[in-house]
């Protein structure tokens, strides 16, 4: 059985879950910023679970990218909820 990865986009957004589902297959540019989102958490994750190495500024510059595409995620929400 798989170990839950925190940070997935679900857990950062809980109340947009159908929301991030529905723009993830209606746009294509926010299918992929999401599709890039769950690959960078899950290199994250390994490195904190010491699966993969890397070094501390590389972690770091890893996680700061996670952040920007969580603002990225959440202006992609709020700009779809205006369009409505």
């Amino acid at each position: 059985m798989m170990s839950h990865t925190p940070h997935e986009l679900h857990d950062e957004f809980p109340d947009a879950a159908e929301h991030i589902h529905a723009l993830k297959t209606q746009d294509k540019r926010f299918a992929a910023l999401a599709e890039r989102y769950h690959v960078l958490n899950r290199e994250i994750h390994r490195i904190d679970s010491g699966i993969e190495a890397a070094s501390e500024d590389r972690t770091e510059e890893l996680k700061k990218e996670r952040l920007s595409l969580l603002d990225a995620v959440q202006l992609a929400l709020k700009a779809d909820e205006v369009s409505k």
